[in-house]
């Protein structure tokens, strides 16, 4: 079905979504510049603690500033939101660039104006593809996001080590490796978002894809079919339960992006094996990597099994690696288990921005996506803050030791957390509404079913 104003195939919001979110993943490469940036010896001689603020910061005003991208987003339209998040992410990291020599100058420009940036434009891709693709909602979501975790692995290795690495090799406008790099990004994450940008725009009203009708179930209704608003959804406990578990999962994902690198050296070093740098740096583009497909496999598996079994099962696989993580080491390998405990917290972390946007229109509603998965995602940014920080306390707390049993404490944390995450995502059900789309008189039923 062809519309004047959009794409002539819905596949090209896809290219383009991937596009954006391989610009928008910047913020989970901030790990590969924690290691010079906390250098005491080096030109910032930042703590852990005020890295993990940067890393901290991006992550809570990236969530803040989509909860505002959400109900802007049906004034503005998609492509426009999408082009302003994109130049200020890309202002972003050129403000640090030319002036982050402080850690409140890299505050500012990655922490607070690139984290704003990330949050405008990241609900595009996902609001633009559930509503092109409503018949493979979990594969869908999981592709148009999995350029986030697969963009980290590009700027990762484009950093520390594809062609010398950029720390190594650049001296833009002489200014130190760090902020030159952040220059070289900026332009270039600026420049992506603003051609994905070009393709981000919704079907016509009422769109199907050609021989798809959305499937009845027994209660008159079909997931996604119930059009909640903000408000509405805030009332239901149904909301406060999924947001509990989003927040388990991205505490355990978002410590172990934020310290992965520290952690590793520390590892690595203290049992004598040399070249720990370069590990750790393989781990997190693994990391990234599984971070990527987990995306897209753990929304294709929510297609066939539901997105609340899905959702169950991550998590809890999430909760045991997390616990399973610094024994790893002594049991299976320094070297290998490091790399393989890595793939899988990204794998099971990456799954959850698949999952939760899609269980987010299952139990809410197609329509108005965008701002509700905008409240939903508010539980990444608090996690932003608990995860990183509770890692960089722990460090810090140890007064720069090297033992690399001062980092058990917050895996252990995060490993409970998930726990209880995945038995309250076990005890969810669909809420009911008063509103089903299309049939404003009705009164729905209450569901109990798995989504």
């Amino acid at each position: 079905m062809n519309h004047p104003d959009t794409p002539l195939n819905r596949w090209l919001v896809v290219v383009g979504a991937i596009m954006i979110q391989l610009a928008l993943g910047a913020i989970y490469a901030w790990s590969v510049f924690t290691a010079r940036l906390t250098d005491a010896g080096g030109a910032y001689a930042f703590t852990a603690s005020e890295t993990a603020w940067v890393f901290s910061a991006g992550l809570a005003t990236f969530a803040l500033v989509m909860v505002l991208a959400g109900r802007v987003l049906p004034l503005v339209g998609p492509r426009r939101l999408a082009m302003a998040g994109g130049l200020l992410l890309g202002a972003g990291y050129l403000f640090s660039g030319f002036f982050g020599t402080s850690f409140w100058a890299q505050l500012l420009g990655i922490g607070l104006v690139s984290g704003a940036g990330i949050g405008l434009a990241y609900v595009v891709p996902i609001a633009v593809c559930v509503k092109w693709f409503p018949d493979k909602k979990g594969l869908i979501t999981g592709l148009a996001v999995a350029g986030f975790g697969f963009g980290a692995t590009i700027w990762v290795k484009l950093a520390g080590s594809w062609f010398g690495g950029l720390l190594n090799t650049t001296a833009v406008f002489d200014l130190p490796g760090v902020q030159s790099v952040f220059v070289i990004y900026g332009i270039t994450f600026a420049l992506l978002v603003l051609l994905g940008s070009m393709v981000m725009v919704n079907p016509p009203e009422g769109y199907q894809p050609q021989g798809w009708t959305p499937p009845v179930s027994e209660h008159g209704d079909h997931e996604g079919a119930l059009d909640f608003g903000a408000r509405e959804m805030l009332r239901t406990p149904q909301f406060y339960m999924l947001w509990s578990v989003f927040f388990a999962a991205g505490v355990a994902g978002l410590m172990v992006i934020y310290c992965i690198k520290l952690f590793g050296i520390d590892a690595l070093e203290h049992h004598g094996i040399t070249g720990a740098g370069a590990i750790t740096g393989t781990a997190m583009a693994w990391y990234a990597i599984f971070n990527g497909f987990g995306r897209i496999a753990w929304g294709s598996i929510s297609d066939r099994i539901g997105r609340k079994a899905a959702i169950t099962l991550m998590t809890a696989l999430q909760g045991i690696t997390m616990l399973m993580t610094y024994h790893v080491f002594i049991y299976f390998g320094l070297t290998s288990g490091f790399v393989v405990a890595a793939a899988l917290i990204g794998f099971n972390y990456g799954g959850s921005f698949a999952l939760f946007p899609a269980i987010t229109a299952d139990y809410f509603g197609n329509r108005k996506v965008g701002s509700n998965y905008g409240w939903i995602f508010t539980a990444y940014g608090v996690a932003g803050l608990a995860g990183p920080l509770l890692a960089g306390h722990f460090k810090d707390a140890a007064q720069g030791a090297a033992d690399p049993s001062v980092w058990m404490t917050p895996f252990i944390i995060a490993g409970v957390v998930c726990l209880v995450g995945a038995f309250v995502m076990s005890m969810t059900h669909r809420p009911r509404t008063r509103q089903p789309l299309g049939r404003p008189d009705a009164v729905q039923p209450a569901t109990t079913g798995a989504a």
